[in-house]
């Protein structure tokens, strides 16, 4: 089943972020994230330097929560 999050980075366009997260939860639910990464890798469907920059944006947009969290009291 296609990752709705990696069909939309795919496609350049702005769908409804709260409808692809909710896709995705529905398709994650009960499933192991690291070896969900680890099979989109050993199928082709991401490079490693793909995944090397999604984790990168990852920590970007990580430190903007945290100081968000900062900022209202969390």
């Amino acid at each position: 089943m296609p990752n709705p999050i990696f069909n939309m980075m795919n496609r350049n366009t702005r769908p409804n972020m709260q409808t692809i997260f909710r896709q995705f939860m529905g398709q994650m639910r009960g499933k192991n994230p690291d070896k969900e990464i680890n099979d989109l890798i050993s199928r082709g469907e991401i490079s490693q330097a793909q995944l090397n920059q999604i984790q990168a944006q990852a920590r970007q947009m990580q430190s903007l929560f945290d100081g968000m969290k900062k900022m209202f009291g969390f």
